[in-house]
C-alpha cells in the first residue's frame, strides 16, 4: 500500500503528539494538508480564519488553535520529555481531564503505553492502520463515520471499535 509506504518514510515526532494522539488522523490535520473544506467547516464552526485553523501537527510549528495552547506540550517541553508517560506525575490531572473529553482520546492511555513499550517509532507504524481505511487505505479521523474517499462503513478500525461512543457525543454537541 504506497499509502503505508509513504507513511513509514516519514516517521518522526511531528504525527506523535505528547500526549500520545496520533495527529495524522486530526481533522485539523486532515483539513489542513488534504481536505480544505474540512478545514474551512472548522474555522467557521469555532470563528476563527483558516490559516489560524491549519495545524501540521503537535511537534510543528504551526499547531491549531487548541494544540498551540496545550498544556501537555508546555508541560513537556519544561519538562525536557518527549512524550507524557516519560513524566514522573503520569497521569497528571491535566492529562487525566483531557482524555476524559472527547472519543478521539479513548485509547489514549493505550497508545502512550505502547510508545513507553516499544518506541514512538514502532507505535507510528502501527497507529496507521487504526485510522486507515480498510478497503482503500485513506486516513480518517476518529469522527469520520464513513471513509473519506469510497465510503466505506466504519471508516477505520478506531471508529469501528467506538463507533456508539462517537455516535453519542456528536449528538450531544
Amino acid at each position: 500500500m504506497q499509502k503505508e509506504k509513504n507513511h513509514i518514510e516519514k516517521l518522526n515526532k511531528t504525527l506523535a503528539a505528547v500526549c500520545g494522539l496520533y495527529c495524522e488522523a486530526c481533522s485539523l490535520f486532515l483539513g489542513t494538508n488534504e481536505d480544505s473544506e474540512r478545514l474551512r467547516k472548522i474555522a467557521k464552526q469555532f470563528h476563527i480564519s483558516e490559516k489560524a485553523a491549519k495545524c501540521y501537527g503537535c511537534r510543528s510549528t504551526k499547531r491549531g488553535p487548541y494544540c498551540e495552547n496545550c498544556k501537555m506540550f508546555s508541560c513537556a517541553a519544561e519538562q525536557g520529555i518527549d512524550f507524557c508517560i516519560e513524566c514522573t506525575k503520569y497521569p497528571c490531572d491535566d492529562l487525566k481531564q483531557f482524555q476524559s473529553e472527547m472519543p478521539h482520546r479513548i485509547e489514549l492511555w493505550d497508545d502512550l503505553e505502547h510508545i513507553k513499550t516499544f518506541g514512538y517509532e514502532h507505535w507510528l507504524k502501527n497507529i496507521l492502520r487504526n485510522y486507515s481505511c480498510p478497503q482503500c487505505g485513506n486516513i480518517n479521523s476518529a469522527y469520520d463515520s464513513k471513509c473519506r474517499k469510497c465510503g466505506k462503513e466504519p471508516s477505520c478500525d478506531y471508529v469501528g471499535r467506538h463507533k456508539e461512543t462517537i455516535e453519542t457525543y456528536m449528538k450531544n454537541r
